[in-house]
């Protein structure tokens, strides 16, 4: 529950952060733009479309899994036979958007589920909420952040997952980009690296 909660609080944090840098948008686009220029010249526009690229790829890639995990909820409490599959699908989404949310509306209807006796049904539902509703987070966010990009998948989620434990919810956005960004700078040094000759 303490993760929940942390979860919540970044989730909100966040909010506030997107409210003031949808705000205060072209004036901090053009101080970032000025710092990149002093940094790496020419190649400033790249970097910043290339961040900006990255935090949007992210927020779909959040945004796109918690639709799919939201469905997958909605046919699973069909199967099921639950009542109000419809709300609880919608509930998963908003749950979604925060670490293990997901967990908080599947497990309360498998419970309901063993409550009610229709322990074939819980059964099912425990093993479809582990494996497919709350699996696919592991599989489909990193492929929707990586595609569009040119980041190959593997360093798309070594950003996720280490941005994620070392940063929690807002490392999610933070991981992928430093690692865009890192990625990137060393592709252009290893570009501009001149072979020594040889005697």
């Amino acid at each position: 529950s303490a993760q929940i909660g942390s979860g919540v609080l970044e989730l909100t944090l966040s909010l506030v952060f997107v409210f003031f840098f949808y705000r205060d948008g072209p004036r901090l686009s053009a101080f970032v733009l000025r710092l990149l220029h002093r940094l790496t010249g020419e190649r400033a526009e790249y970097y910043l479309n290339l961040v900006a690229g990255t935090v949007q790829r992210v927020v779909n890639g959040v945004i796109g899994t918690a639709a799919a995990q939201a469905l997958l909820a909605l046919i699973g409490f069909l199967i099921a036979g639950v009542p109000g599959a419809i709300v609880l699908g919608l509930i998963t989404f908003m749950l979604s958007l925060i670490p293990m949310g997901p967990p908080l509306a599947w497990l309360p209807v498998t419970g309901w589920l063993i409550w009610k006796g229709d322990y074939g049904m819980a059964i099912f539902m425990g093993i479809w909420g582990t494996f497919v509703i709350s699996g696919v987070d592991n599989v489909l966010k990193p492929y929707l952040i990586s595609r569009g990009g040119d980041l190959p998948l593997v360093v798309v989620l070594l950003g996720v997952f280490g941005g994620l434990i070392a940063f929690g919810f807002i490392g999610l956005f933070i991981g992928p980009t430093l690692l865009a960004i890192g990625y990137s700078l060393l592709l252009d040094w290893s570009r501009n690296v001149q072979p020594t000759p040889t005697a």
